[in-house]
């Protein structure tokens, strides 16, 4: 966190000593060594909860191309599926044509009464 060497932190100490006085120095550290022990795991607890965070979000994400993803297939599926009940209906068409054939209009008539005639 902070860049602090063993000479640094034995000038920290002095300046320290010199300020508050050795009767209060012990009790002051305690003080200063307990908040900083807070901060850091108020940091921690900010740090993991950021990426906790950033976690759901990239599963919200993914959820959400996923979903656009099988609307897209389900999409292709009902296209093909229209295509098929098309085809199947002008089959049925077709068979139920060929099984009952349309009865004979006029220009027909005359030609099954000259075939019946001979």
């Amino acid at each position: 966190m902070f860049d602090i060497g063993f000479s640094e932190l034995c000038m920290i100490g002095l300046v320290g000593l010199l300020v508050i006085g050795p009767e209060r120095l012990p009790k002051v550290a305690r003080v200063v060594g307990f908040w900083l022990g807070k901060m850091r795991a108020i940091s921690a607890n900010l740090k993991a909860e950021i990426h906790h965070e950033l976690e759901l979000e990239e599963m919200k994400q993914m959820m959400a191309q996923q979903q656009a993803q099988f609307q897209q297939q389900l999409q292709k599926q009902q296209a093909h599926l229209r295509v098929v009940e098309n085809d199947m209906e002008h089959l049925a068409d077709l068979a139920h044509s060929k099984m009952h054939p349309p009865p004979p209009t006029v220009n027909d008539t005359t030609s099954l009464t000259k075939s019946g005639n001979e």
